[in-house]
């Protein structure tokens, strides 16, 4: 069953605590981002040991299953890197667009194999992780833009990538969401 695409613009946890899961991006220090990635990443590797028939069962027609929801974050964690890897690298890049949707379709997310979930998922949070631990002073202010026109700055790239798979844990397991 396909899932509408998700069509709203979350920049704005930039700016106001998310009334869903909770987080506030803007209390998040730079140098805080890297350990919550990694803390994050751990969370998830517990989430795909779990029953594998848990992991592929979608708790609601408009809701991933915790399968779809890991693959996702894996790739969130792929392309924020990629972006933040040109935001230091050229000058004010514009980042191509990523339909997540199509993305999961293409991908085929629901049958992907929980364990290579995992290890993919943790490598590329390890990947952004030491990324943003390599930031010094006012590289956080690097710029970048966004296909739809939303501009970034290195730490809020990092920020905005947190909020996303913190949330994303509290989908799937609110108990462990916490950052």
């Amino acid at each position: 069953m396909a899932i509408v695409a998700d069509e709203k613009d979350w920049t704005w946890v930039l700016e106001r605590r998310c009334p869903e899961c909770g987080f506030v991006a803007s209390e998040v220090a730079s140098g805080e981002i890297a350990p919550i990635t990694r803390a994050n990443a751990r969370a998830w590797a517990g989430i795909l040991s779990g029953d594998p028939e848990w992991l592929r069962r979608r708790p609601r027609a408009d809701r991933w299953s915790p399968l779809e929801y890991s693959c996702h974050v894996r790739d969130v964690f792929r392309v924020m890197d990629e972006r933040l890897n040109l935001m230091l690298s050229l000058d004010n890049p514009l980042f191509q667009n990523w339909d997540q949707d199509s993305t999961a379709l293409e991908d085929h997310y629901e049958e992907q194999d929980p364990g290579q979930v995992a290890v993919e998922l943790t490598a590329a949070a390890e990947r952004m992780a030491a990324g943003l631990e390599g930031v010094e002073g006012a590289a956080w202010q690097r710029p970048g833009l966004r296909s739809n026109g939303a501009h970034f700055t290195v730490e809020t790239l990092g920020r905005y990538m947190l909020h996303d798979v913190v949330h994303h844990l509290f989908d799937v397991a609110p108990e462990t969401a916490t950052p």
